[in-house]
């Protein structure tokens, strides 16, 4: 099966994408209305422009915020225990499968393995049962997917890191794939190139997802100003690890390849 990821709701009616993803709300923290006709998708931690309030954004021990402008983040992220936020996010879910009951919940976690160290995170972990961060970590994301899925009536896709190493997801953002596979029906990868002259980390990755998952996964290619011949090897090589295919923000390449796999 072959979808679509895209901002646009103009591409919601091309026939050859089995399955489109609609960014309702992306990681600058820009929203849209949620739609009926394609599986609405939310960027939950991942916000920059909640970032630049102190109270919302995730600070590592050194105070040092998950902020866009820091090395090593392409955007900003808020501290997943600001429950003022989760219960904005949780409202957002509801309003989007009021209109289509499947959703996809984006960039959901911690932002890195040294955040957060708010006095919120400090005092929730201090003050649980854990005597280990990153367990606590864990049961935290674990808790706000069960939350949100339990608002979900269809289908929930949970888009994950592109790291199937085993205990990287938990480590870098409190997913535990065991944990947060009994709420969800697919696991979303993202892995992005922009060429995929050459794939065969590509197939590393993909192998890996496929033997770390027990539930359905699909893997996301980019296809902005990506050379179609490389685009379409790049998805032969998923879609024989991955359940689906998905392409990334550009229509026009991305039945471009389409066509070309379904001429094959």
């Amino acid at each position: 099966m072959f979808g679509l990821v895209t901002r646009s709701a103009a591409d919601l009616d091309h026939p050859h994408f089995e399955r489109v993803f609609f960014e309702v709300k992306d990681v600058t923290g820009r929203r849209s209305d949620p739609i009926a006709e394609g599986i609405n998708m939310v960027s939950c931690h991942g916000d920059t422009q909640a970032s630049a309030d102190p109270d919302l954004v995730a600070i590592n021990d050194e105070d040092e915020p998950a902020t866009r402008d820091r090395r090593y983040f392409d955007w900003g992220y808020v501290c997943p225990t600001h429950e003022g936020y989760r219960t904005g996010l949780v409202e957002l879910i509801e309003g989007c499968v009021e209109v289509n009951d499947n959703l996809r919940l984006d960039d959901v976690g911690f932002p890195r393995a040294e955040y957060c160290f708010c006095e919120r995170c400090t005092r929730a972990f201090e003050t649980s049962t854990f005597t280990d961060r990153f367990e606590w970590r864990a049961s935290v994301i674990t808790n706000f997917v069960e939350q949100a899925a339990e608002r979900i009536p269809g289908r929930t896709y949970l888009t994950v890191y592109p790291d199937p190493y085993p205990g990287h997801l938990e480590e870098r953002s409190g997913l535990n794939p065991p944990s947060v596979e009994r709420y969800v029906d697919e696991i979303v990868v993202p892995i992005y190139d922009l060429h995929y002259a050459t794939t065969y980390w590509l197939e590393i990755l993909a192998k890996g997802f496929q033997e770390l998952l027990s539930i359905p996964f699909g893997i996301e290619l980019y296809a902005v100003d990506i050379d179609i011949e490389s685009l379409v090897h790049a998805a032969e090589v998923a879609d024989a690890y991955a359940d689906h295919v998905y392409f990334a923000y550009d229509t026009s390449n991305a039945l471009k390849a389409i066509e070309q796999l379904e001429g094959d």
